[in-house]
């Protein structure tokens, strides 16, 4: 599992919807806003096993919402209590949420409640102006915005004007009421639909009882982002008891569920922690994965390989195990034996675009560039989002002598970072050495554009 710095993403308190005229000045403040944004990086979490864990969690949830594979199920790394949506391709859960659902029907609770957002057109219409996600520019670009709504979080958004832009980004980026008892409905129909049990959504909001009450500095994010009311409340209690036993057992979501919250338990708290609950764990292999990860923290490489390769032998075709042993190995030097094991990993899941950039990483660290090169063009392929793999891109390509090529990754990273002043930098580069017109020469004047775009609105 690894950490990609992004950006701040914690939303604010709903304010009332503006009206389409008032939306329009709104937006405008808010890319001026967003450009000028010297926004504190936090991270995502990018790791192949949890994303995969999540898609088997959300997969009835979202083919109930008619988003069949289109939405993927992103964690971000802070502890407190969020979930949100800034596009119609992603749903961030943060990871405190993550580890605080007590079963698996809770979560997809979440899910649904956010894929509603998404069906409901409750982003399209705030976002529509914003240009496209799926650009490096474009994805950067809506992570800002999530960081903007961070505006009371001490530095996550220094230098952020108060007033009107404040407001403004504030405004696009919360619920309404009227969208969130939209949203319950929505997400509990799928629920039913998907044949979850959807008291499980009661139960979400139980968490957030009495939130109302607290200064709206101590109050979750998702609470203010989400506001609870009474009414929700009532609505939610009585449609869950209409489709009382309507919920079916769910043997392999549960799984997955335990092996998420493991894994992401292992990496964010202490060795000791994870030590003393690894029994805890539903089946053998998550609890020898929790105990690999925990030895690895704890520098102690030979007990976590053995816990690993114990692992490995009970699920000889799972993937994300050997991906994670060639984590543990290349964090441990022992680069040759990483790439074996990551290229393990890339047998059985060939699409994967993690499990690909893990191996060109440990290839480079290997000092074989240029098969690590095509490995790690194929996995910006199937995902640009990733920095560290924007990173290692560029250094393959550096290393290989693809100057224009290099130049080109390190562009795209920093426009994911939404530094857009250092992104052109590099595409003004990247466009001078790449041939003119080709697909790559193409990726930098877009890059340019865009930086060109956001400086006209300073």
């Amino acid at each position: 599992m690894f950490i990609v710095p992004i950006v701040a993403m914690t939303f604010h308190r709903e304010i009332t919807a503006p009206s389409m005229h008032r939306m329009l000045g709104i937006f405008l403040a808010l890319i001026l806003t967003v450009t000028a944004l010297p926004a504190r990086a936090i991270s995502l979490i990018r790791d192949p096993d949890i994303e995969y864990a999540l898609a088997r969690v959300s997969e009835p949830i979202l083919a109930a919402a008619g988003l069949g594979g289109s939405v993927r199920v992103l964690v971000v790394n802070d502890q407190s209590l969020n979930a949100f949506v800034i596009d119609n391709n992603h749903i961030f859960i943060h990871m405190g949420l993550l580890l605080r659902m007590e079963r698996v029907e809770m979560l997809q609770a979440v899910i649904a409640h956010e894929a509603a957002h998404i069906t409901n057109s409750h982003i399209t219409r705030r976002m529509a102006n914003i240009g496209t996600a799926r650009t490096a520019a474009g994805f950067g670009l809506a992570l800002a915005l999530a960081a903007a709504a961070a505006g009371a979080s001490g530095d996550a958004v220094a230098g952020l004007a108060l007033g009107t832009q404040s407001a403004s980004v504030r405004t696009l980026l919360a619920h309404t009421r009227a969208e969130e008892a939209a949203a319950d409905q929505s997400g509990v129909r799928y629920m039913v639909r998907a044949g979850v049990d959807p008291h499980a959504a009661v139960e979400v909001h139980d968490l957030f009882r009495g939130q109302e009450l607290l200064n709206v500095s101590r109050q979750d994010p998702y609470m203010r982002s989400h506001p609870l009311t009474r009414d929700r409340m009532r609505a939610m209690q009585a449609f869950a008891n209409a489709n009382k036993g309507k919920g079916k057992k769910q043997p392999e979501a549960e799984y997955w569920f335990a092996r998420a919250q493991g894994k992401a338990s292992a990496f964010t708290r202490s060795p000791k922690w994870t030590m003393q609950r690894a029994d805890e764990s539903p089946s053998r292999d998550i609890r020898l994965m929790r105990e690999a990860i925990a030895y690895h923290r704890r520098s102690d490489r030979t007990k976590a390989i053995a816990r690993i390769n114990a692992t490995i032998e009970m699920r000889p075709r799972d993937p994300y195990f050997y991906e994670l042993k060639g984590q543990i190995l290349l964090e441990s030097r022992r680069f040759n034996e990483a790439v074996n094991a990551y290229r393990k990993s890339v047998d059985l899941a060939p699409r994967n675009a993690l499990c690909l950039g893990g191996l060109g990483r440990a290839l480079l660290a290997a000092d074989r560039p240029k098969e690590a090169l095509a490995y790690l063009e194929k996995a910006r392929a199937r995902d640009f989002r990733d920095p560290r793999i924007l990173r290692d891109l560029g250094a393959a390509y550096a290393r290989t002598g693809k100057n224009g090529m290099a130049s080109l990754s390190t562009a795209e990273r920093y426009a994911l970072h939404n530094r857009l002043k250092d992104a052109a930098i590099h595409a003004r580069r990247a466009s001078g050495l790449l041939p003119r017109g080709s697909s790559a020469w193409r990726r930098a004047e877009d890059i340019l554009a865009d930086a060109e775009r956001a400086a006209k609105k300073k």
